[in-house]
């Protein structure tokens, strides 16, 4: 869907409390946290925009926060419930 919110927090409402107590105390999660998040709103900018961007550009921004997002969730999983 286009214009869609990806953040952390609304795709995985369960680690809210983990999300913001790493942002909290691990610099390098809160970092790539917010790279992640700056990353999906540029996305959600153009697509609502229509901003003119290649295919091929789009299909890269859009790899580049999928392969952020699978790090940061490996590094929620790996945290004590």
């Amino acid at each position: 869907m286009l214009g869609e919110n990806h953040l952390l927090t609304t795709d995985f409402p369960e680690f809210t409390d983990t999300i913001k107590t790493l942002c909290e105390q691990d610099s390098q999660f809160q970092q790539e946290n917010s790279r992640y998040t700056l990353l999906d709103k540029e996305i959600r900018e153009l697509e609502l925009s229509n901003t003119p961007i290649s295919d091929d550009e789009m299909h890269k921004l859009k790899h580049d926060r999928s392969t952020l997002k699978d790090a940061l969730y490996a590094r929620l999983k790996q945290m004590p419930a």
